[in-house]
C-alpha cells in the first residue's frame, strides 16, 4: 500500500483543521491580543489521522528545508504531539530517524532541573527542527529556540502547522532561525 502524495495529506490536513480546529468567534490569545478566528490545532492533531498527517507533513517540510537535523521539538505543550509525531513518522520512514525532545516552559522542580526532556538523544552542537502548532507573536518558539541553544543544540529551521499573518515570523527569522508553515491564514475560510 501506498501512502498519499504531499499534496494529498496537505488537502487533508487542511479539510480536517477546518472542520475540527477553525472557529470564527471572538477570542483572547495566549499573546493577550484579540482575535476574530481561533485555530486549536490539538482537536486535530491528537485524532490518529491528524496525527499521522501532521508527521508526515513536518517530516517532509523538515527534510526539505532542514536536512542535516537530527532532532525535532519545541515547547510545550503545543509542540509536545508534532515533535513526537515527526520522530515516530523519520523512525518509520527509514533514512535519518529525528529523536524528540520537549522544553519546558519551567525547569522541572525536582530531580534534576532539568528544562529539556530528551538531551540524551543529543549530542553537544546537534542540529534540531523547531515544531510549533500556530505562530501568531513567534515568542513561543522563539523561547523554544533559546532553551534549545541553552541546552547545547543549534536550531535550523522552525515549522509550524499555522501561521496566522499577525507578524510572529520576523521576530522568529531575526533569531537566525528560518521559519516555514504548513498553512496562512488566508488558507483558512
Amino acid at each position: 500500500m501506498s501512502l498519499p502524495s504531499v499534496a494529498d495529506d496537505r488537502r487533508r490536513l487542511l479539510a480536517l483543521l477546518i472542520e475540527r480546529s477553525f472557529k470564527r468567534q471572538k477570542v483572547v490569545l495566549s499573546s493577550g491580543r484579540e482575535s476574530d478566528f481561533y485555530v486549536d490545532c490539538k482537536k486535530t492533531v491528537l485524532l490518529a489521522e491528524g496525527h499521522a498527517l501532521v508527521g508526515r507533513l513536518l517530516l517532509d517540510a523538515i527534510r526539505t528545508h532542514a536536512p542535516a537535523a537530527v532532532g525535532v521539538g519545541g515547547l510545550t505543550m503545543g509542540a509536545d504531539p508534532l515533535a513526537s509525531a515527526v520522530s515516530l513518522t523519520s523512525h518509520l520512514a527509514g533514512g535519518q530517524s529525528l529523536h524528540a525532545f520537549y522544553v519546558r516552559k519551567e525547569p522541572k522542580g525536582h530531580g534534576t532541573g532539568q528544562w529539556v526532556e530528551g538531551l540524551q538523544a543529543f549530542t553537544p552542537g546537534a542540529k534540531v527542527a523547531i515544531v510549533e502548532d500556530v505562530v501568531t507573536t513567534g515568542a513561543s518558539t522563539i523561547k523554544a529556540i533559546e532553551r534549545a541553544r541553552a541546552e547545547g543544540l543549534v536550531p535550523i529551521g522552525a515549522f509550524a502547522i499555522v501561521d496566522r499573518d499577525e507578524g510572529g515570523v520576523a521576530p522568529i527569522a531575526a533569531t537566525g532561525v528560518p521559519v516555514h508553515a504548513l498553512f496562512r491564514r488566508g488558507d483558512f475560510p
